[in-house]
């Protein structure tokens, strides 16, 4: 690494830790001045309010706005260097634009690696502890309110209720089949069906269970049966931000655990393991399109050239939301919509390059 990368890394990285905590203190103070009445509703302990809410919600809001924070800090520092004609004396001493541009991918790829293990592991953990904080001093209480629920729990096994309820773990109108093929081979029904805390079982009570063998059938009545299913009471409890508390290796098995279900709300969880994946290569190019936009000396100062990285950074968030709401409605599949706005600034940084004069 040479003395001038050295120079411009630094200040690129400390530009961006300093951006980062700015901008995760206001949100902080605004989110605080916006849920104080909820506070003084539930009454939760201050080392709650400080430790199991604020502390966990930093990384969250300093991931959030990583592509925000990243392009600011880019422009703020090229611009700065344009602005004492530093850029100026690197070209003209022999250094091409693409060898300048290496400091700002090494440092954006540092700060990429970073976040993809802070996104895929520590912030799912820290919002584990900040979203239950949230669920139970800010939230309504969750009602489940899912009618005529299909579950399947094993290949050739079905769970039907008419309706659950998940204050007292109790399913309504319960039905256990199994399939084979096109084929009903036994079915067990009762009126509800409970949740034996201590056995760690559902407990069914009254059921009838009819056996089929071809053409015949065979009905046999119990009084009670206590019995594992691959159903549990949080299977029916609240999904409040659930994707954003698994982590990677999480997200992964659950989805996995909704596709042999059947469930059809897996697409909120496809576009949040997607847009992890592509979140970590979108700071890069962010980066890349902010050196390009601020090299040049500009005669009325950085301002114009910090406004344009504000402008253009929130374009990009608008982006991630527009892509991510038509995935949830099913528009586009979640694999694409979580890459759209990256290819698209990778087009845009790619046609400022070639044509922008810098």
């Amino acid at each position: 690494m040479k003395l001038l990368d050295k120079y411009i890394l630094k200040k690129f990285l400390t530009t961006y830790v300093f951006t980062v905590l700015i901008l995760v203190a206001v949100i902080l103070v605004i989110d605080f001045t916006e849920k104080n009445d909820d506070f003084i509703k539930t009454n939760p302990s201050v080392s709650e309010i400080l430790f199991d809410y604020y502390l966990n919600l930093i990384p969250f809001y300093a991931n959030m706005l990583s592509p925000i924070t990243v392009f600011i800090a880019t422009v703020f520092v090229t611009a700065k260097l344009a602005s004492h004609t530093e850029i100026v004396a690197m070209l003209s001493s022999g250094i091409s634009f693409r060898r300048f541009l290496v400091p700002y991918l090494m440092g954006s790829s540092l700060i990429a690696i970073l976040i993809f293990l802070f996104i895929g592991w520590v912030i799912p953990n820290a919002n584990k502890e900040s979203v239950a904080f949230q669920v139970k001093y800010i939230k309504s209480p969750f009602t489940y309110d899912g009618r005529n629920i299909h579950i399947k729990i094993a290949p050739e096994t079905y769970v039907y209720m008419e309706s659950y309820n998940n204050t007292a773990h109790v399913g309504y109108n319960f039905a256990l089949e199994t399939i084979e093929g096109t084929k009903l081979k036994q079915k067990l029904t009762s009126n509800n069906i409970s949740w034996n805390k201590e056995l760690e079982k559902w407990h069914v009570d009254k059921y009838v269970l009819r056996t089929f063998n071809g053409e015949k059938e065979t009905i046999y009545k119990g009084e009670a049966l206590d019995t594992a299913l691959n159903m549990l009471p949080k299977d029916f409890e609240s999904t409040y931000k659930l994707e954003t508390t698994l982590t990677l290796t999480q997200l992964n098995d659950y989805i996995q655990e909704k596709r042999e279900r059947g469930a059809d709300d897996i697409e909120t969880y496809l576009i949040e393991k997607y847009e992890r994946l592509s979140y970590p290569f979108a700071i890069i190019i962010l980066t890349v399109i902010g050196v390009i936009v601020s090299a040049r000396k500009a005669r009325g100062g950085v301002g114009f050239q910090i406004a344009l990285g504000f402008f253009l950074a929130f374009i990009f968030i608008i982006f991630v939301i527009t892509s991510r709401s038509l995935a949830q409605v099913g528009d586009i599949p979640p694999q694409i919509a979580a890459w759209v706005p990256t290819i698209v600034f990778t087009g845009i940084g790619f046609l400022l390059y070639r044509y922008v004069p810098r």
